[in-house]
């Protein structure tokens, strides 16, 4: 079995220029753990539920919130993106992508064909779903 096999296509991505209040919506929207930034369908980077948190101020939407706290929904994909991406062909094999998702510290493997355009992505949940032998209907998570 291949990464092909389990990974999802169901991607939510984003364009460099999106804002982190747009970028915040999509993660509300689609409750997913990663946006995938692309440019003319390369991927650019990457971008957590946890990236989102780290730069998001903490007073947004409060009352103490201040101009410098709502500046901070106007930074863009590229400010947050990890640039250091770890991908796997689409021939991978599960046991190749886990090794990569654990020696990198990472929770999600992007899928590039040999030009760098998206295919699709796994998560350590898609793993084990593969490897416990669960089901597609359990849904795929992002």
């Amino acid at each position: 079995m291949t990464v092909a096999d389990v990974m999802s296509r169901h991607l939510v991505t984003v364009t460099p220029d999106k804002s982190l209040q747009q970028i915040q919506e999509l993660f509300s929207d689609h409750r997913c753990h990663h946006v995938l930034v692309t440019d003319r369908g390369r991927l650019e980077g990457v971008i957590s539920d946890r990236d989102v948190l780290k730069r998001l101020s903490c007073f947004v939407g409060t009352l103490g919130e201040q101009r410098r706290d709502e500046e901070t929904l106007e930074l863009k994909a590229h400010q947050l993106m990890s640039r250091r991406l770890i991908v796997a062909p689409p021939d991978a094999s599960l046991d190749q992508a886990a090794h990569l998702l654990l020696d990198a510290g990472i929770s999600c493997l992007p899928i590039v064909d040999e030009d760098g355009r998206l295919l699709g992505v796994i998560t350590w949940r898609d793993l084990l779903r593969a490897f416990a032998g669960v089901a597609e209907s359990v849904p795929h998570g992002l």
